[in-house]
């Protein structure tokens, strides 16, 4: 009921509220992970671990973030739609946003969420403890038990991502920004068709 309650709440919210909502969690999170990176990870500000940049990783997380798009893209026009509803929140979050404006979102929070997520406690507690409290985090998919499977097994998919890579943030980050960003403009773009069609219709 609680959590029934916190999806009603957020999904009240305006556009500019949501946004400024998921710009301070996404500060809140990006600090959790540098403080706690600190004292719970000994290499944490090791370059050559952590944050080596090569082109490899890069191409594989993105190349895993657009198979989960299809995926989910896929699954989306074959599903009900009360599968992937989540109260609208990703259609008022996203509809009236630019492309640059999506990629900058998609970018904060891949960096934010996967330094905490993978770069601490997935390197410290393990895959299993590290995508289930990402999945616990995104509270708002708990209205449907499709939408805790779904983020619960794409938590674990970027986790073994991160494991494969030998534990590089950059291929996670690649990922999960380019999963983010592909869902984002194929939000936005569904959501300007049927606002065309819902204007077209008027006219008839």
């Amino acid at each position: 009921m609680k959590i029934k309650k916190q999806a009603d709440l957020i999904s009240k919210m305006t556009r500019k509220e949501l946004l400024l909502d998921l710009y301070i969690t996404q500060l809140i999170i990006l600090l959790m992970a540098v403080i706690s990176g600190s004292f719970l990870v000994e290499s944490f500000w090791d370059p050559d671990l952590f944050f080596r940049f090569e082109a490899k990783w890069i191409v594989l997380g993105a190349v895993n973030g657009v198979a989960v798009v299809l995926i989910d893209i896929l699954l989306m026009n074959f599903l009900p739609d009360k599968y992937y509803d989540d109260g609208g929140i990703n259609t008022k979050l996203f509809s009236g946003m630019s492309y640059w404006n999506i990629a900058v979102v998609a970018g904060v929070v891949a960096v934010s969420e996967e330094l905490l997520f993978r770069g601490i406690l997935q390197t410290k507690f393990g895959l299993i403890i590290a995508s289930i409290i990402f999945a616990l985090i995104h509270i708002r998919y708990w209205t449907h038990w499709y939408l805790i499977v779904n983020v619960l097994v794409l938590s674990f998919w970027i986790g073994i991502v991160y494991e494969w890579s030998g534990n590089q943030l950059f291929a996670v980050m690649a990922m999960h920004f380019t999963i983010d960003f592909l869902l984002g403009i194929y939000i936005k773009k569904k959501f300007d068709q049927q606002h065309k069609k819902g204007l077209n219709d008027g006219y008839e």
